[in-house]
């Protein structure tokens, strides 16, 4: 058992919200759900890309915000798409500079691997490329690389 498990409350839509992230993910599967003493599904342990979460039906109290996104890591503009499509597909909504919700509400960061050696050369070089990129709804590599070279 991992030391940390993000754990994820929903409003009785928690077996189907692990069902569609394992759909987006290759590597992701969902386990056997827990049941509670009512008969209805409680808890939904499942797998993403290695890392274990768990999801809740909790009820209407709580909702998800921007204070926790997960970062998907993107090593191309195909993935960065993929992504970008699968999560905001059926009631999921984009926002700014590779973030985006997901149709439960849940936040998530689309971003290449490149990024990070885009920003780093230099402040001037970081500055166009932060500038290009807080224009960007899904972040266009090619467009931050133009960006990162003064283009």
């Amino acid at each position: 058992m991992p030391k940390i498990t993000p754990f994820l409350w929903f409003d009785g839509r928690a077996e189907e919200a692990a069902k569609f992230y394992a759909s987006v993910f290759k590597k992701a599967k969902v386990s056997k759900p827990v049941h509670g003493p009512d008969g209805k599904v409680m808890v939904v342990p499942f797998e993403i890309e290695g890392l274990e979460f768990t999801a809740l039906n909790g009820g209407p109290q709580f909702k998800f915000n921007e204070s926790v996104s997960f970062v998907v890591h993107c090593r191309d503009q195909d993935e960065v798409d993929y992504y970008w499509d699968k999560l905001t597909s059926a009631g999921g909504k984009e926002s700014m500079c590779g973030w985006l919700k997901d149709k439960y509400g849940l936040s998530w960061q689309i971003v290449p691997t490149v990024l990070p050696e885009l920003v780093s050369k230099d402040p001037a070089r970081a500055n166009r490329v932060m500038t290009a990129l807080m224009q960007m709804k899904k972040l266009d590599i090619a467009g931050l690389e133009r960006a990162a070279m003064g283009k």
